[in-house]
């Protein structure tokens, strides 16, 4: 399949986006700019003149019931839109579609599921070579095991258990942040540099070991409050994160590493934190050589609920006027061997990662060199130059 067949309306919309309250942003060549869309059906519908920004719109008492009262024009239909976002096939005069947020910041959190978090330790542990990854999982599993999913952080249960690390050394930062009372919560991106569902998404040319990981991602108003949600692929450069926790903004922080989309689904009557609770992902990479991997993740395995880490995110200590996005995590973390025989799975450039569930739909990357990506030029100077040039602001 190319990239383009990925990109279509039933492929990308929700099992039941008739009901749901989808937005998202779209750039349109004439204005030299974003607009702020909501789906009906197959036409996108402008609503930048009453939300000149999706943080704007996040920002509204009740953000769906006001998307669904909003009067606005249709700019363009669906399917030609995503049809004209891959950059191989593009159409400069057309839209095409971007990342569903703009202003806000792009927050993430790590370990916060125990499957991933004796990963992160086996990085940690392999110092980013993936030859000693396969040994030292081993070794960890069998002190461990890797039936965490019932330590509650911070209990005394999961206290025992790091005393017991401690005493045969084994305790690490890791560990730390995935049974230790407080989450790991850090900058994935900088406001405006995420790249939206049928873009090229960015590995740095440094890294030999990397993975997709399939989040859902939150949208949070400046108040605290959870407006919505959507999808976000927090690409791991596993070898690098594993030489230091130190090289995490070189890790995560790289050109088109963020994907977040394809459509921001507002909370309202049929879509709420329980069903994000309650949610199942589904990861499916399609490989240029025919290799093709299935994966997942169950946020009902996660260690920490949804509202606690986004009130560890947000509050009198840490303020964002503009709101905020965040990453949960991911149960994924790929063993099965590619290539070589116990170094598990890595991206190959023009892989094709899919993550997708019922209630969100499904968002489309194809990985490519993080300096070959789409370069990150629109920045919020440029936004806001733009809508007031608009009369918007």
């Amino acid at each position: 399949m190319t990239f383009s067949s990925f990109l279509t309306p039933a492929r990308t919309l929700p099992a039941d986006a008739e009901r749901a309250v989808l937005v998202g942003r779209l750039w349109q060549p004439s204005l030299a700019g974003p607009s702020v869309v909501r789906v009906d059906g197959d036409a996108l519908i402008d609503l930048t003149h009453l939300f000149p920004t999706m943080s704007d719109l996040c920002e509204a008492e009740a953000p769906a019931r006001a998307v669904r009262e909003a009067k606005g024009n249709r700019v363009a239909s669906l399917g030609d839109v995503l049809a004209n976002t891959p950059v191989e096939s593009r159409v400069i005069a057309r839209p095409w579609l971007l990342a569903p947020i703009d202003l806000q910041a792009v927050k993430a959190c790590g370990v916060t599921f125990a499957v991933s978090m004796l990963e992160r330790l086996i990085e940690e542990r392999a110092r980013g070579n993936p030859d000693a990854a396969l040994a030292i999982r081993s070794g960890i599993r069998d002190l461990i095991g890797d039936d965490l999913g019932n330590l509650k952080p911070g209990s005394p249960e999961a206290l025992k258990l790091k005393d017991m690390l401690l005493a045969r050394n084994m305790w690490s930062q890791y560990l730390e942040v995935g049974i230790g009372p407080d989450a790991e919560i850090f900058t994935k991106a900088q406001p405006m540099s995420a790249v939206g569902h049928g873009a090229d998404a960015g590995l740095h040319p440094a890294s030999r070991w990397n993975n997709p990981e399939p989040e859902v991602v939150l949208v949070v108003s400046s108040s605290g409050a959870i407006v919505g949600a959507t999808l976000g692929n927090d690409v791991n450069l596993r070898d690098i994160e594993g030489r230091s926790a130190l090289l995490l903004g070189k890790a995560k922080d790289n050109n088109a590493s963020c994907a977040i989309g394809p459509f921001i689904r507002l909370f309202d009557e049929s879509f709420t934190l329980d069903h994000v609770r309650r949610m199942e992902l589904a990861l499916r990479i399609d490989g240029p050589e025919g290799f093709v991997l299935n994966g997942g993740s169950v946020m009902s395995k996660i260690s920490r609920d949804p509202a606690d880490l986004v009130r560890q995110m947000i509050g009198p200590e840490h303020r964002y006027p503009d709101g905020a996005v965040l990453f949960l995590g991911t149960l994924y973390a790929p063993t099965d061997d590619r290539d070589v025989p116990g170094q598990g799975f890595t991206h190959k450039i023009g892989d094709i990662v899919s993550v997708s569930s019922a209630e969100l739909g499904c968002l489309v990357n194809r990985m490519v060199p993080s300096g070959e990506a789409e370069p990150w030029t629109f920045g919020t100077r440029n936004l806001m130059r733009n809508l007031a040039a608009r009369k918007l602001i």
